[in-house]
């Protein structure tokens, strides 16, 4: 992810470096330089100097792909036990009505997803429409789930927004917004879930009931402590080392916490009416819970294979396997795959219509003079 001022940074906000008279002396604090400074840095830390050797990006990249590499041989593994006839089976008998009601929900947490970012509009005032807010969204949606946060919750936000002539600060801010906004109901729902149900769990999950209930109550507590910061803050940013985070009136920081629960609770809908209602509500809305995290510490795009094992693990307690699998499967296609090949499709006509809009405005200047040119051979 690249390199952004920082994503809650109210508007007018300075990073600690600007902070030029603080900084004026070696100490930092603004006074006259003692008698004593001397130009000698203060020693660097042994993370920092193991950091700062070359050979430590391929390290950490080595790493990296050596762990994805772990996780696809898992995933093969457990693919090769899968009756593939017998899943493509189900997913043909699958109805045509619980194939469309499972499209108008999945339609319809995309729809409440694309209005996170006008929680950011609201704090930047960058001027852009409410439309325009949430077609945007819209389109980097998609990108996000598929291909991971930096290519659709920064590339595709950045290239559209900044097309729009929003500032790159904005557009860091709003996207901060959005994360928060997406995790804090989720955080609530978890807690709720964690405690009320207990899921039956992938193997090799060394988690228990109990320990799903402490997690749960960890997590609801930080929703809880965003809302009660914004009661006490009274709409004041918070300034953190320099660095000035918008704090939201608490009435505003619950509506992202019931929008952003209430989005989860859509997903959660979308697969449950792909099971055909078999198996308890609670069932589907923890697969879609626990498969979003799994995939987020597995760093596989998508999750692809993640969701999966989770979706068996969990509903195959009430459904056979293959019925399980087919109905995660078509979640995907619904909520993933499908949004993907619009998004795209939109994405590049809103680059087409861009080059173009920036074509004539280079050649306006241009066909200017020469009309001037042919007035002036006229007289």
């Amino acid at each position: 992810m690249a390199a952004a001022p920082s994503p809650l940074s109210v508007p007018g906000g300075y990073p600690a470096g600007q902070e030029a008279a603080r900084t004026a002396s070696p100490g930092g604090s603004g006074d006259p330089p003692s008698a004593f400074a001397t130009d000698r840095k203060p020693p660097a830390s042994r993370w920092r100097r193991l950091t700062s050797h070359r050979w430590w990006p391929w390290a950490m990249t080595a790493v990296s792909i050596a762990f994805i590499v772990f996780v696809i041989t898992l995933l093969v593994r457990q693919a090769r036990t899968v009756d593939w006839q017998a899943v493509w089976a189900s997913f043909l008998a699958l109805p045509v009505p619980v194939l469309l009601l499972g499209g108008a929900l999945a339609l319809a947490s995309h729809l409440l997803y694309s209005t996170f970012d006008l929680f950011g509009r609201f704090y930047t005032r960058h001027g852009l429409p409410v439309p325009r807010t949430v077609g945007i969204t819209l389109i980097a949606y998609p990108f996000t789930l598929n291909l991971g946060s930096i290519i659709g919750g920064v590339t595709v936000r950045y290239r559209l927004y900044s097309q729009q002539g929003v500032s790159v600060a904005a557009i860091g801010q709003v996207i901060g917004m959005s994360i928060l906004t997406n995790w804090l109901g989720y955080f609530v729902l978890a807690g709720a879930v964690f405690w009320l149900w207990s899921p039956q769990l992938p193997e090799g999950w060394h988690v228990g009931p109990e320990h799903l209930r402490w997690i749960g109550t960890a997590l609801a507590a930080i929703s809880l402590l965003y809302v009660l910061a914004c009661l006490l803050r009274r709409g004041q940013p918070l300034q953190v080392r320099g660095q000035k985070f918008a704090m939201p009136d608490w009435r505003v920081g619950l509506l992202q916490v019931a929008v952003s629960a209430l989005n989860w609770m859509v997903m959660g809908a979308a697969l449950w009416a792909l099971t055909q209602q078999r198996v308890p509500y609670a069932a589907a809305l923890a697969t879609v819970l626990l498969g979003a995290v799994a995939g987020l510490i597995s760093r596989i795009p998508a999750g692809l294979g993640v969701l999966e094992a989770v979706g068996v693990a969990v509903l195959s307690a009430y459904l056979p396997a293959p019925q399980a699998l087919a109905s995660v499967l078509t979640y995907r296609t619904l909520y993933f795959f499908l949004p993907l090949g619009l998004a795209a499709l939109a994405f590049g006509g809103v680059e087409l219509l861009g080059r173009r809009r920036a074509g004539a405005a280079a050649a306006a200047p241009a066909k200017a003079k020469a009309q001037k040119g042919l007035q002036r051979n006229q007289y």
